[in-house]
């Protein structure tokens, strides 16, 4: 490596150290906002007829003030903590935990037994598993809480009681209307949930829109990275998606913008609905469908926001039903199927309704298409896992197959780029004699490519076929809960960052993978030969492009890190043969032309220009 290299290393990697105080420091974080602004649906912009909701969006009722202060993008639900005396019934089977509490009449939190909150390494090699994962813990809003048609500030409490497997909460909210929540397990981390409000008046009563809460978007604990969080509204055919960055708002991604606070869905039937951390996702499936999906940003308690820091965001879904009348001793029943559970492909799958959509493999570039080898190479990654191979060796082997697969191509594309370097001289002879003919310098170019059979396409169709397996690999990486606690080598955990340690002072980590992935990325750059048309400028972009990778993906997983290291070394490889091959057929020297052989006679010559017989 040249001195400018190791300088342009060194600057990268102290940017990489300073890159988060910097940004603190020229854009500090917004002070915190009193705010009296209550977001509450009203029936004012929503109307029931005949079951679908009509109107465009969910208006705030500053009719009461709230009680803490919000950040800026930030709403209040309106919905006030449990009280000390609060009850709980659990109910439980084999996969999962559900503690129902009497404030709000719902789940106050999930508990999985079969997955462990965090994975701690200990010592090297060595990690020890902390307590149970579960969902909703924390949260202040339980899940099927109903949310408007009662005032906003109040304690909603509900009786609680327990009928063998069936819990029930019953609740009287005036006017003769009362709302009852059944709740039944399921299996695979199913549970069903049938609501009534009924109407034991003498007359008709208006109920105002419904929002019935489904869960909330928030990290499982305080080290779990926030970009991972997301909400899906699918039709059924279709789906939208909003994440931290839509709430955020960011002026080009990156410099801070207005911040959204709230979400309404587009499509007004919901076949299901989903909030999702990195592993993790809670799924409501309405049986009627003539709803809408509506989420707004709220604040998460300091037990899952970074230490130090202020107290982190997240995004609370509900399933919203416009405002209907009830006649006189009548009832209105809803029900729902809950899954809450991990984000296992062959679990989520079998719920059916394109379920699987919540993977989040089709979000990327290249949507279904990538989406596909996304799913494609998580089964085959879990394939090889069956065969005994750890889930490293299993990146490891996939890595491996796709190179060979691809290695004709690739072999290809080298061939052509080392015959078009060698046109290059003629190419430019052309553009430099025909430069006022664009037409005709076109033509010519293409008939000496014609001539020396090169295609110039064929160099780019290796890289434009293996664009989505790449982007394929890049999603499943990020979110395969398999990796959770699969260990290699010093990383304990592959789908968290391989930290060894902290440099003092600056409280900032060193992941060791990351960095051999840049420096192979310097590598495979260095040995990539530059087309000679193009401007130097360009030329060093792509020669330290790599670095840039580098301060991305630092703090990615090290599963995904661990196989862009191994593909970069494979394709080394790749390079360093083909070109020891050319060189070594360069080198051969030709073989030296013998004696011209002699035509053989018909007869044996005696030497005297006589032939025996």
């Amino acid at each position: 490596m040249d001195r400018r290299s190791l300088l342009l290393l060194v600057a990268t990697c102290l940017l990489l150290v300073l890159w988060y105080p910097l940004m603190h420091r020229l854009y500090p974080p917004k002070p915190m906002a009193v705010t009296n602004r209550i977001a509450q649906v009203t029936s004012t912009n929503l109307a029931a007829d005949g079951g679908a909701i009509q109107g465009t969006g969910v208006v705030a009722t500053p009719t009461v003030p709230a009680t803490t202060a919000l950040r800026p993008g930030i709403t209040d639900t309106g919905f006030r903590a449990a009280s000390s005396n609060a009850t709980e019934l659990v109910l439980e089977n084999d996969d999962a935990r559900y503690r129902f509490t009497s404030v709000g009449g719902g789940l106050r939190e999930i508990e999985l037994k079969k997955f462990p909150d965090a994975y701690q390494c200990a010592e090297r090699d060595q990690k020890r598993e902390v307590g149970n994962a579960a969902i909703n813990r924390g949260i202040q809003t339980p899940i099927f809480t109903l949310l408007g048609v009662e005032a906003s500030g109040t304690e909603p409490v509900y009786q609680l009681s327990r009928s063998n497997d069936v819990v029930i909460a019953r609740r009287e909210i005036g006017d003769g209307l009362v709302v009852i929540k059944e709740y039944r397990l399921g299996t695979n981390y199913l549970l069903h949930a049938t609501t009534r409000m009924q109407n034991w008046s003498s007359s008709a009563r208006m109920v105002p829109s419904q929002e019935w809460v489904f869960g909330t978007a928030a990290p499982l604990h305080a080290a779990e990275n926030a970009m991972y969080l997301g909400l899906f509204a699918h039709s059924g055919k279709d789906s939208e998606h909003v994440g931290e960055a839509w709430f955020a708002n960011r002026f080009l991604g990156c410099f801070p913008g207005t911040p959204r606070s709230e979400f309404l869905s587009e499509q007004t039937n919901t076949a299901w609905a989903a909030v999702h951390n990195q592993f993790f996702a809670t799924i409501v499936f309405p049986r009627d469908t003539s709803a809408r999906v509506f989420a707004r940003h709220i604040e998460l308690p300091l037990s899952l926001s970074p230490a130090g820091a202020n107290p982190g965001s997240g995004f609370q879904g509900a399933i919203l039903y416009g405002s209907e009348s009830i006649p006189p001793q009548q009832e209105r029943v809803r029900e729902f199927d809950l899954y809450a559970g991990p984000k296992e492909y062959k679990t989520v799958s079998s719920l059916g309704n394109n379920a699987d959509v919540v993977m989040g493999f089709d979000n990327y570039f290249g949507g279904r298409f990538s989406g596909f080898f996304a799913r494609s190479l998580l089964l085959a990654m879990n394939g090889l896992h069956k065969m005994g191979l750890s889930y490293a060796l299993a990146i490891i082997a996939i890595t491996v197959i796709v190179r060979l697969l691809f290695w004709p191509l690739m072999a290809a594309s080298a061939r052509t780029s080392k015959r078009m370097a060698a046109l290059q001289p003629q190419i430019k002879e052309l553009q430099e004699k025909y430069k006022d003919n664009p037409q005709k310098m076109n033509q010519k170019m293409l008939e000496l490519w014609r001539e020396h059979k090169v295609n110039p396409a064929s160099g780019c169709v290796p890289i434009l076929i293996q664009f989505p397996i790449l982007l394929g690999f890049y999603s499943m990486l990020q979110t395969a809960i398999e990796l959770r606690g699969a260990s290699f080598l010093w990383a304990c955990d592959l789908s968290q960052s391989d930290t060894i340690g902290m440099i003092p002072g600056l409280n900032f980590p060193i992941n060791p993978l990351p960095l051999l992935m840049g420096g192979t990325m310097l590598w495979q750059a260095r040995l990539t030969p530059m087309s000679p048309s193009m401007d130097p400028a360009q030329q060093k972009i792509m020669k330290y492009m790599p670095l840039m990778f580098m301060v991305f993906l630092y703090n990615f997983s090290a599963g995904l890190t661990l196989y862009w290291t191994v593909s970069n070394l494979l394709s080394i490889l790749q390079m360093k043969m083909t070109r020891a091959r050319d060189e070594k057929a360069v080198a051969a020297p030709a073989k030296p032309a013998g004696p011209p052989a002699r035509r053989p006679r018909s007869g044996s010559g005696n030497g005297n220009g006589k032939t025996n017989a």
